[in-house]
């Protein structure tokens, strides 16, 4: 093999300033969703365009491409899994696809975005979609011309899936859409008297809820010396290196919906937190894909979070926390209240079971309007039409329909699908966990988390993008995307909350 190492090392360096700019760009949207005074607005627009255009044009320059078509026969005669091969194979392929967007194209779509931001904080403040709907139509046109980019495609989807879930192609989520609906949608409607959960509201106070939530993340795994949990209106995580996570959530004082936001949001964190060291700086440094750190934050808020094993050993201390409003609500009581499964508008407040069809209606309304068969115009009265049709509710306002998600006016279409994604692969992980680790629930009434969280490290976490999202699927699991599971455990939910 030749000596590559000084161009390799010359890789290393140009993939680390890409890489430093994206994340000063992550951490100027952490702030901006989070600390910045709202007139702060304009002006960081702009400061995140110049720094997407720096970021393109360093990873869109041709002396980039040329170093790695220098490095290309070190891919191909070296393990596919090897640190070197590895880089050298992913910063090629998102260097290809990066290179067919003009620098001003990525340029303007930042600045659109980060408008895009303060207009829906503004419209869901005033109730008022008209606020946001020329920054839709903006985006939505810029989307368009991104697409345009990337011609030929089977479906102008392709790009913008692709962006989130490598060489997952849209008829392979409408396939598994399509049978998630199917099975879902009669099972949502058969739901004839829901769980009564009023125990989950009431007065509780913010600031310990956040007490709360720290303490249990903690024993799931989070730091004071890595990480860090913040308010904001849509909750996020957010990751500037493997010992800098920044997670954030919206605590409400009428509920508990806080505390199961950083059960999620935990997910995305302690993936990017096990990411192997080595990888920081390189394009393999985060998850995999959308739809695997989504598996994450669906594992550990649903599948753990929602365990009985699990607040076995929690509950007492929440009841401490909220004495007033707990202390006659028995551990079953609250269980099955936590796992309530009954339509409703909100997307971020709904059950496991109805959680995929909000999902649904937003990928078939993303298409709808890339293709023109919906204009932003039309989108508040779309979107009620597919909520009513799916899942049987009419959202009260417009804050609790259309402008209720953040993504369509700060984020790129195409990410909504891996939601979903998501269900389907957290249940497939802890099918495999389980049959290789044994039972976890004695574990989880201890207290302890530390096998699981170990387990996912070493067959998901640590590998950041080394594997494309299939074959990582294929590697831990032995199969490839499969529904099956997932909707047998919610066929099992359902079965369990019926009334005794």
């Amino acid at each position: 093999m030749p000596d590559l190492d000084p161009r390799f090392d010359e890789l290393l360096r140009r993939l680390g300033e890409i890489s430093d700019l994206q994340r000063a760009v992550g951490l100027l949207v952490w702030d901006q969703e989070t600390k910045m005074p709202p007139l702060g607005a304009p002006a960081r627009a702009e400061q995140l365009t110049t720094l997407a255009r720096l970021g393109h044009d360093r990873a869109t320059a041709p002396e980039l491409g040329s170093l790695l078509e220098e490095l290309r026969e070190f891919e191909e005669s070296s393990e596919p899994e090897s640190f070197e091969a590895s880089v050298v194979r992913v910063a090629r392929r998102d260097y290809e696809k990066r290179r067919r967007v003009p620098s001003e194209l990525r340029a303007e779509m930042t600045r659109a975005g980060s408008l895009g931001y303060g207009a829906w904080l503004e419209a869901r403040e005033a109730a008022d979609y008209e606020i946001l709907l020329p920054h839709l139509e903006h985006r939505l046109a810029l989307t368009q011309e991104y697409v345009a980019c990337h011609e030929p495609f089977d479906d102008p989807y392709d790009p913008l899936l692709d962006d989130h879930e490598r060489g997952m192609l849209t008829s392979d989520v409408a396939a598994t859409f399509a049978r998630l609906k199917e099975v879902l949608v009669p099972l949502v409607a058969g739901i004839e008297e829901p769980v009564d959960d009023s125990c989950l509201h009431g007065d509780f106070a913010p600031e310990r809820q956040r007490e709360f939530s720290l303490e249990m993340l903690s024993r799931w795994g989070m730091d004071d010396q890595a990480w860090r949990l913040d308010d904001t209106v849509h909750p996020f995580a957010l990751s500037l290196s493997e010992s800098d996570i920044r997670l954030t959530t919206r605590f409400d004082d009428d509920n508990l919906n806080g505390i199961l936001s950083c059960l999620h949001e935990f997910g995305h964190g302690i993936y990017e937190r096990q990411v192997d060291g080595r990888y920081f700086r390189t394009p393999l440094q985060e998850g995999t894909s959308s739809s695997f750190h989504e598996s994450q934050s669906r594992l550990w808020e649903n599948v753990v979070g929602r365990r009985l094993s699990t607040w076995s050993f929690f509950y007492p201390r929440l009841q401490e926390a909220f004495p007033h409003q707990l202390a006659g609500v028995a551990l079953d009581e609250f269980h099955r209240a936590l796992n309530r499964v009954a339509p409703g508008a909100i997307r971020v407040d709904a059950d496991e079971v109805t959680y995929s069809l909000h999902i649904v209606l937003r990928f078939e309304l993303e298409r709808e309007m890339l293709s023109g068969a919906v204009t932003p115009a039309d989108l508040p009265e779309a979107f009620d039409a597919k909520i009513r049709e799916y899942l049987g509710v009419q959202p009260a306002n417009v804050v609790e329909g259309v402008l209720q998600d953040v993504h369509w006016s700060d984020s790129n279409f195409g990410y909504f699908p891996t939601y979903a994604l998501g269900n389907v692969i957290s249940v497939q992980l802890w099918e495999r966990a389980t049959s290789e680790l044994g039972d976890l629930d004695s574990e989880f009434e201890r207290g302890e988390f530390g096998t699981l969280r170990e387990w996912l490290r070493e067959h998901v976490h640590r590998w950041g993008s080394v594997f494309e999202p299939a074959d990582l699927l294929q590697r831990v699991v032995g199969g490839s995307l499969d529904a099956e599971p997932y909707l047998a455990y919610l066929r099992a939910k359902v079965e369990a909350l019926a009334p005794r």
